[in-house]
């Protein structure tokens, strides 16, 4: 069984101090593969198979993966979407089998993964309650006991008697998670199913899961969202196409998949700019768009590894150079930043700022945007770039321009970076 602080490609700053507590879960090397057919009909299926035809091929989901969560230790699951980070999740959970490796769980589980799994459409919400519940190891007494206050929680108590094939995907949720944490589970399996939810049931969720976590219950939580892995895990597993990558504690684990993200964007970038050079007959584009430190002048910081970086509270400088075969007037542009979550965190536009239009050019133009003083929270983000006719039409774009990442204290989680105070009164 691998050591639960290092992988094949440990992180730094791993806590090496030995645990005392018992292992709930061991995921030893385990191995998980899909067939994925290509034809798309039955008669595709038996033609190809006539002409000798390769028609499907094995995917691998889960690829040697090993760790372990002790008794009382929530642990996030982090990675790209198709990482396998759902996979790893219902494997755990009993659904799927792995191919290999095996996974030993100690206690009760609990599952929330794909919506409205172990509901019948036909059954109403409240016989859907008997009906999971069950799943979830409770006999009809207990379920009798807790009826209530499952209905309570959910929220839903006018439609409980209504088939749940009418409910919406936020009532589904509701329910399920309901059902969930009255099961009194030791192991509780959340996956990204809560971003459904209205926010004042999310927030209801999470207190729950704040509320198991102090009762001393395991977590296995997969979420896109870095500040829910931050406050509610305290380590967290990479996930990068079946692979672990890395197992460090929750923070740690999330600027190492930061750094993947980057590495994806600048990828992503090269090739956007190799498809503008093939674009030539355009007659206005973008030709370059970068972010400027401005303590250093031109050029970003690096970290250790050579990465660029934006020192949260500096002012912040997008510099965009334009080039044009033709005469260019009457123009303004659009910028918009975006979180590694896709997130719109700052956009802004000439006709917001009330500016003037950029002067007539014929040629190439560079312009800057300065944002003074600005306080973005940790994280990786882009920055996309239009230049608009006065009617705000496009006449050029370039998504993804600038990639960068922001370093900051760690007194905040957010977009937003700042140095809180405390006073008593």
């Amino acid at each position: 069984m691998a050591d639960n602080t290092t992988t094949s490609a440990p992180a730094a700053g791993t806590d090496t101090i030995q645990d005392s507590r018992p292992n709930v879960i061991e995921v030893d090397s385990v191995r998980k593969t899909f067939t994925v057919h290509k034809d798309k009909s039955l008669k595709e299926r038996i033609v190809n198979a006539a002409r000798s035809r390769k028609h499907a091929e094995r995917f691998t989901a889960l690829d040697d993966v090993s760790f372990e969560v002790k008794a009382g230790e929530s642990i996030g699951l982090i990675g790209a979407n198709g990482s396998g980070k759902s996979t790893l999740l219902k494997t755990i959970g009993g659904i799927l089998t792995p191919d290999d490796g095996e996974v030993r769980v100690r206690g009760r589980i609990a599952a929330l993964l794909e919506l409205g799994a172990g509901f019948h459409p036909d059954l109403t919400g409240r016989e859907n309650i008997y009906l999971n519940a069950s799943m979830l190891g409770l006999s009809d007494e207990e379920i009798d006991s807790k009826l209530d206050s499952i209905i309570e929680f959910s929220g839903i108590a006018d439609f409980i008697d209504t088939q749940v094939k009418f409910y919406s995907s936020g009532m589904y949720v509701r329910l399920a998670f309901a059902v969930a944490i009255h099961s009194d589970p030791d192991i509780l399996l959340v996956d990204e199913v809560l971003a459904v939810g209205d926010e004042p049931f999310q927030r209801k969720c999470m207190d729950k899961i704040r509320q198991f976590r102090a009762e001393g219950r395991s977590i296995i939580l997969v979420s896109h969202s870095a500040a829910q892995i931050v406050e509610v895990t305290d380590r967290a597993v990479v996930l990068d196409h079946g692979k672990v990558i890395g197992i460090d504690k929750s923070r740690e684990a999330m600027t190492l998949l930061r750094g993947l993200y980057e590495e994806q964007i600048v990828a992503d970038i090269e090739s956007l700019a190799s498809d503008d050079a093939e674009t030539k007959d355009e007659e206005q584009k973008i030709e370059l768009c970068r972010i400027v430190d401005a303590n250093v002048d031109t050029s970003l910081a690096k970290d250790a590894k050579g990465r660029p970086y934006f020192p949260s509270g500096d002012d912040l400088t997008v510099e965009i150079s334009l080039e044009s075969d033709g005469p260019v007037e009457n123009h303004g542009f659009i910028i918009g930043m975006w979180s590694a979550e896709n997130h719109l965190v700052f956009g802004t536009s000439t006709h917001q700022i009330g500016s003037e239009r950029l002067p007539r050019f014929n040629g190439k133009q560079t312009f800057a945007v300065t944002l003074p003083a600005f306080q973005l929270g940790p994280g990786d983000y882009t920055i996309n770039v239009a230049i608009v006719e006065r009617t705000m039409v496009e006449i050029a774009r370039k998504n993804r321009a600038v990639a960068f990442t922001v370093r900051a204290t760690d007194t905040t989680n957010g977009y937003i970076n700042t140095e809180p105070e405390i006073e008593i009164r």
